[in-house]
Order: structure tokens, then sequence, then C-alpha cells
């Protein structure tokens, strides 16, 4: 699975919005699996959208194909819209789909990895991280995924804003010093997204 992550500054909230309905003709696309998304609860004015695709083929169709046609009504809507892929590597709790519909917060990390550390950071993800994110009441589903140039995205959908921030307070600070953290990471950046359901593809 392919995971396509746009994060952009929006200068015309109202004509963003009515822009990103005119994504509900993706269902129609072949190989397109889900998409969600919303506002940064840290940010003022960042957007958040999160796409699944089953494969790099179906979304390099995709793009070459119907991309513009549907992106055109948010033309001018907004600024410094950066773009990331991630092929999906493995599932943060059990069963990872791409829903939003029961979830109300998107919680998003980022961060590129020391390349000898690689492989020390993917198993500190699935064997400490993901467990103690699992545990966490109202923490959903996740995925951890993996782009070129030894960056990852972590994915996580809770049910609430106060859910993740209880795991947040109790867990996130013990963890980062159990899994050496700091020596695996060259830069992370993460925020909390507040789900529109009407972006809900």
């Amino acid at each position: 699975m392919l995971v396509k992550w746009i994060r952009c500054t929006v200068v015309d909230r109202r004509g963003f919005e009515r822009g990103q309905r005119k994504w509900a003709g993706l269902p129609g696309e072949p190989g397109f699996r889900g998409q969600g998304g919303g506002w940064s609860r840290l940010r003022p004015g960042v957007a958040h959208v999160f796409s699944f695709w089953e494969s790099r083929p179906f979304y390099d169709s995709f793009m070459a194909r119907s991309h513009d046609r549907l992106a055109a009504a948010q033309s001018g809507t907004f600024k410094d819209a950066q773009v990331k892929l991630f092929d999906y590597r493995f599932d943060v709790k059990t069963g990872f789909e791409p829903r939003f519909t029961d979830a109300d917060v998107v919680r998003v990390a980022h961060s590129r990895i020391r390349e000898d550390r690689v492989e020390h950071y993917a198993l500190m993800q699935e064997k400490v991280w993901n467990p103690a994110m699992a545990g966490s009441p109202g923490m959903l589903r996740g995925m951890f995924g993996e782009a070129p140039g030894n960056e990852f995205l972590v994915l996580s959908m809770w049910k609430s804003a106060a859910e993740h921030g209880k795991y947040r307070a109790e867990r996130v600070e013990r963890l980062a010093l159990r899994t050496q953290l700091a020596a695996d990471v060259v830069a992370l950046t993460g925020d909390v997204v507040d789900l529109e359901a009407a972006w809900t593809v």
C-alpha cells in the first residue's frame, strides 16, 4: 500500500473546503483505498490530507489521468504544499484500514533516521512503541511507512484528542528514553490533526 501525505497552508479556507469535496470522485479510481484529513491543532491554517493507494502503479496512473482535473477546484486556495509518499511497512495495532469515520484525531509523526540506525529504529517501533500505542485506550489503528532517504511516517488514529493527550502525558518521554530515540533521529516533526468528516472519501 502507498500512503500520500499532503500538508499545506490554507489562504482561502472556504474555497479550500469547497474544493476538498470535489475529491468525492476518487472511489471510482482503480487502486484507490481511502482518503481523509483535517486541520492542525497546533498550527493555525495548516491542513493535512492522507490518501491511500493499493500500489505505486495505480497511484501513478491516477496522477497521469485524473488528478489535475480534481485538483483544479483548489487552485489558489493554499500555499507551501509539501507532498510525501511512503510505502506501508506494518500496522500499529492490528488490522489497519484507511478508514476515518470512527476517528476524531490523527497523530502524524515524520522522522528522518541516521542510516546506521534505521534497523534499530524500525525494530523499536515494532517491539516497543507499537505495543504501547496499541495498549492505549482510545487508539483505534495506525500504520508505519517508509520513504527513500531513511524517512519514516507513523500515522495513528484516535477516538479523541483527550485520549491521545493521556497517552502522550503518561508514556512518550519514558518510551523515548527506553528506545534510544535521540540516537536514532536526525529530524522529527509531528502534528495532531482534527479530522473533518466532509473530507473523508
